[in-house]
């Protein structure tokens, strides 16, 4: 009973503050985030690397499900928060964790699949052309996991995607140890042959540039959940890349409710297999949510797993416009909506707990992850 409790006051105390009705900007909402901290690493036998590399999730538990499941208890939270990392020399670890409620005061901060089809009507997804947009923030963020699906550039050496792009469930994916990150380049450098094909009708080609990830944490809520209802809460896991991407990334935050998004939109971007080659942008209405998930049909398909949703939201202290990654898209769901089978496509939002844990994956120091 204490242990859940606890829970209670860790979710009362992640609750928003939202700005006033008569402030008419889309604001982005101020959190008292808890803290995440390694508790105790194990060394776990080396894996496998065994399954198939899946680009889309099933799951037959939709928003009615979820909404009326129980809450969990303050240990199974930290249960599904604890994490594996696997390192490039194929080594594997696991990590236990705690939650913790700090004060201001005391850290001194302020306060199941019947088609491939995820085409909803007319396809309105856009393809992005030419360097000058590819090569430039927003867009620049997207990036390709060479096991087939995408991540966003989320700080100089991290990349955030979703988890079944790195492990089934079960097992660890062909290619996991040795994972590599691609971006987008000119095929052609300034001055070399081709150097002018942007003067000419047809878009400048490009390729990918790819960089090695060092080490991926995973949460042992996708690693144990995914055989039940809760695997797709946390299907999202954070790459470490062995040397600094330098373009510019885009920062996490917590994932505002749905009616408080700007027109109740989400935007992302992400390789789909239907279109080899091209970053395809589109954004849509947010259907439904839950606590952990974010129920849209975004036109998209298989390869665009793992794509960060962001909304562009006011930042009070900062005076400007400021987007964020406040989810990553896990895929096409079926979902059984009161006898009639409906297609969703899902995104795993950023909750406090876990801005908290991927904030910590990226910074390692607690004190630089207080405010969502």
């Amino acid at each position: 009973m204490a242990g859940l409790s606890t829970l209670i006051l860790l979710l009362c105390a992640a609750k928003d503050v939202m700005p006033s009705s008569s402030h008419w900007k889309p604001t982005w909402p101020s959190y008292r985030v808890p803290v995440i901290l390694p508790q105790s690493t194990l060394n776990l036998d080396k894996p496998q690397f065994d399954a198939e590399a899946r680009l889309e999730v099933v799951s037959p538990c939709g928003p009615a499900c979820h909404k009326s499941s129980p809450l969990p208890t303050y240990e199974e939270v930290k249960h599904y928060l604890s994490y594996e990392t696997l390192y490039a020399n194929g080594s594997l670890t696991e990590t236990e964790v705690g939650i913790y409620i700090l004060s201001n005061s005391a850290d001194g901060s302020q306060g199941k699949s019947r088609t491939k089809r995820q085409i909803y009507g007319y396809d309105s997804r856009f393809s992005i052309f030419g360097k000058d947009f590819l090569l430039n923030y927003p867009f620049s963020t997207s990036v390709k996991l060479s096991t087939g699906c995408t991540g966003t550039l989320v700080a100089e050496k991290h990349v955030l995607t979703a988890a079944h792009c790195i492990h089934d469930g079960k097992s660890y994916v062909k290619g996991a140890q040795k994972l590599r990150v691609g971006f987008l380049k000119p095929k052609h450098k300034d001055g070399s042959k081709g150097a002018n094909i942007t003067n000419s009708a047809m878009p400048e080609k490009m390729k990918f540039q790819w960089i090695r990830v060092k080490r991926t944490h995973v949460p042992k809520g996708w690693i144990k959940g995914n055989a039940n209802d809760i695997g797709m809460d946390y299907d999202y896991a954070l790459l470490e890349l062995k040397k600094p991407h330098k373009r510019k990334f885009m920062k996490i935050g917590v994932s505002p409710p749905a009616r408080h998004l700007p027109g109740g939109r989400i935007h992302f971007s992400g390789y789909d297999n239907d279109r080899p080659g091209n970053l395809v942008y589109r954004f849509c209405d947010v259907k439904d949510e839950t606590y952990d998930l974010l129920y849209q049909q975004c036109d998209a398909q298989p390869g665009a797993s793992g794509s960060g949703v962001y909304v562009r939201m006011w930042k009070r202290q900062n005076h400007k416009w400021e987007r964020k990654i406040i989810g990553i898209f896990s895929g096409h769901q079926w979902v059984d909506m009161n006898g009639t089978p409906q297609d969703f496509n899902v995104a795993v939002r950023i909750t406090p707990l876990k801005y908290a844990q991927i904030c910590y994956w990226i910074k390692g120091n607690y004190l630089d992850c207080r405010e969502g």
